[in-house]
């Protein structure tokens, strides 16, 4: 069966696949950013997320059979990571993930390039609103950026209406 329409399976990532985990970041990261400088190589990336995501966020994971395909670091109302791998871009990994995601925060805040359109148009699907633009002076790639904001709406009580007074 084709793994584009298999359903993915959602699984909560330990120390072991932390290398694939940083490996899927780098690839679907310079797929859409091909001219962001490499601040980092594959082995300090696989330590930031076994030092630092790991300890410190909830990490999960999109498998198709035995392949890694998607992930998302988040916690303390951040994103600090979702990539999904660009063949599997499009097929609602990246939704499954940050669905995830806004079950266990009521509100989220995730930084995104500009330039990078396909994931700004992500999260304003989302319901994302973005806050702030930078000129990037304050990341290591030098790149500006946009700070995004997502707040779950306070639920309705049937049968009450509001008030205006």
């Amino acid at each position: 069966m084709d793994d584009a329409l298999t359903e993915p399976e959602i699984v909560a990532l330990t120390a072991d696949p932390m290398q694939a985990a940083a490996e899927i970041r780098r690839v679907a990261l310079w797929q859409r950013l091909r001219c962001l400088p490499d601040v980092h190589t594959p082995e300090e990336e696989k330590q930031y997320w076994r030092m630092h995501l790991l300890p410190n966020c909830s990490i999960l994971g999109a498998a198709m059979g035995n392949r890694l395909v998607g992930v998302i670091a988040y916690g303390d109302n951040w994103i600090e990571q979702l990539y999904v791998l660009p063949d599997f871009q499009g097929n609602g990994i990246g939704s499954l993930l940050l669905g995830c995601a806004k079950e266990e925060m009521d509100e989220i805040r995730l930084w995104t390039f500009q330039r990078n359109v396909g994931a700004r148009a992500f999260y304003q699907r989302h319901g994302f609103t973005a806050e702030v633009e930078t000129d990037g002076a304050d990341n290591e790639e030098r790149e500006p950026d946009v700070l995004y904001h997502w707040r779950r709406l306070p639920e309705r009580t049937p049968g009450l209406q509001p008030s205006y007074g």
